[in-house]
């Protein structure tokens, strides 16, 4: 009998997380091709969730179902939890899913019915979501990123609730620098890719955690942890605008020749050296992102640090 395991990234889930579990256990009753466990990650809430993780751990669900509690020393994001909970599970197939009910764990099974059909990866798609404006308006910026910087296909939406077979984990949990990005990894991994319909629900109570620093943050992760591209594009906007600079400079002398009359401004000079200044200012800036990010990562700095582990049954220090 194969193993699914659930991974759940909780950040001020004190509340919700409880439904979350229980309806991951009734769905799993009825759906008892599989045995199942579920991993909870707490990323350092500063609310009661830690205590509730460590509640959950403590019982034992009915049927064939475990639980594994993980608590960071501190908050590392949502996708450094999900690389704690990828590593710690077991499963045949592997669900990542959110905390706070807004993907629908009674639908499951229409992510794991298309893995066995042959799909590596499964994505939950949603007709109508739930998310505020700015996330939403966050998920379309995060749509454009993947599909420019990391070759997604425009056809596939991905999203925080996803499906993935063993091998696609395995290679996951092989990257270790400083800056995971979940999607990237799974992209990387395979382009057996394929999405599903399920229903988005209305947030339970609270609000995202992802502020919108965090989101630049995470897109920022995106392309420079898995693409290159943002250097060749710097490289094209230099070209370009050396061309500009010399094509401005041939009219300048050109003018000057026609017409020997015709002053040669401080305004237009400052106005070119601005503006070339700039352009360079850019490009050292984003190649010293990416000198920096390898400076860390040689300096091997964690993707999460973790305070306390807890299984079914009992608690680890």
């Amino acid at each position: 009998m194969k193993l699914i395991s659930f991974v759940i990234p909780c950040y001020r889930s004190e509340h919700t997380l409880p439904g979350v579990i229980e309806e991951i256990d009734t769905k799993m009753s009825e759906y008892n091709r599989f045995t199942y466990e579920v991993i909870l990650v707490n990323d350092c809430s500063p609310d009661g969730t830690l205590a509730t993780i460590r509640s959950l751990c403590s019982e034992r669900p009915e049927g064939n179902g475990v639980r594994k509690g993980i608590s960071f020393a501190r908050n590392f994001g949502q996708h450094s939890a999900l690389m704690a909970g990828l590593r710690a599970s077991t499963g045949d197939y592997v669900v990542c899913l959110d905390d706070d009910g807004q993907t629908p764990a009674n639908e499951v099974d229409r992510l794991i019915d298309r893995l066995e059909e042959g799909y590596d990866a499964v994505y939950a798609k949603y007709e109508h979501k739930k998310h505020s404006i700015f996330r939403n308006m966050g998920s379309k910026v995060n749509e454009l990123m993947t599909r420019v910087m990391l070759d997604k296909p425009a056809s596939l939406y991905v999203s925080s609730y996803f499906a993935v077979r063993r091998f696609v984990v395995e290679d996951m949990i092989r990257y270790e620098n400083s800056y995971p990005y979940v999607i990237g990894l799974v992209l990387r991994a395979t382009k057996n890719i394929t999405n599903v319909v399920v229903n988005h629900r209305e947030r339970e109570e609270g609000h995202s955690g992802y502020t919108l620093k965090k989101l630049l943050g995470l897109w920022f992760n995106g392309f420079t942890a898995f693409s290159v591209k943002p250097l060749r594009i710097a490289t094209m906007i230099g070209c370009l605008s050396a061309g500009l600079g010399f094509l401005y400079g041939v009219y300048t002398i050109i003018k000057r020749l026609v017409n020997p009359n015709v002053p040669m401004g401080f305004s237009s000079l400052m106005a070119a050296l601005v503006f070339f200044g700039g352009m360079i200012m850019i490009m050292l800036g984003l190649i010293g992102e990416y000198v920096g990010r390898i400076y860390i990562s040689m300096n091997n700095s964690p993707q999460y640090v973790i305070r306390e582990r807890m299984n079914m049954g009992e608690e680890k220090q």
